[in-house]
């Protein structure tokens, strides 16, 4: 084992492309993290590999927030706080039919126990990355901007190491073990400030300019365990 990190934020996102909750601690599971990204609104029309509303379409879904209110291993229970304070449970008509007077488009709400990923169960990405970025294309450094899983902070390595553990499995706290399958190739998502939806274009500049559009990795989870904040994260050697 080679340590290479350490663990300093957890998150899931209940709803794809809402605003997600930090986390203290949780399992990764065959299916990834419980309730990450279970619930989606899919665009009726659309006949797309990629059908869902995202903040590609409407930005100011990241300002809707989410709350598991239950969560089981097949039945998740998540609340939608909207911009202006309303709450609603995520299978409310009344919210379904408020994002579709905002998107312009008819929605339905999809619930999938394994999650709508857009490849792969499990994000990761290093604080150094996130800093390097945030320096390169001189914007606040938020982590919340590449909506990760798992946020590590390196105990030696650079920036953008982390692209360099594809292929390589990672133990992550006591029993955890992940694969590491693909970079991520960053899209016009992480041009937008998760906390107002204000877009930067300078951020996907410079990360398509000076990285070759990567940033963060793709995981998915060879042996479930508990993993929290401070965990340490081990490449297999």
């Amino acid at each position: 084992m080679q340590s290479v990190g350490v663990i300093r934020q957890l998150g899931r996102y209940p709803v794809k492309s809402m605003r997600g909750e930090s986390l203290l601690a949780t399992t990764l599971t065959l299916q990834g993290v419980p309730a990450d990204r279970r619930y989606a609104f899919v665009q009726m029309a659309s006949r797309s590999s990629f059908p869902w509303l995202t903040a590609r379409e409407l930005p100011e879904l990241l300002c809707y927030s989410t709350c598991v209110e239950q969560a089981g291993p097949q039945e998740v229970e998540v609340s939608v706080t909207t911009p202006g304070g309303e709450k609603f449970p995520i299978q409310s008509d009344e919210l379904r039919q408020a994002l579709e007077v905002r998107s312009g488009k008819k929605l339905f709400l999809l619930y999938d126990y394994r999650g709508s990923y857009d490849v792969a169960p499990i994000s990761l990405i290093s604080r150094q990355t996130v800093s390097q970025i945030a320096k390169e294309s001189e914007t606040e450094e938020d982590p919340l901007r590449f909506r990760p899983n798992l946020l590590i902070d390196l105990e030696r390595g650079e920036a953008f190491d982390e692209l360099n553990w594809v292929g390589r499995i990672l133990r992550v706290g006591d029993a955890a073990r992940i694969a590491i399958t693909e970079v991520d190739q960053r899209c016009m998502m992480i041009t937008l400030d998760p906390a107002s939806a204000k877009p930067s274009s300078a951020v996907l500049r410079c990360v398509a300019q000076q990285h070759k559009q990567c940033a963060g990795v793709y995981a998915t989870v060879l042996t479930p365990g508990e993993v929290r904040i401070g965990d340490t994260v081990s490449l297999e050697t």
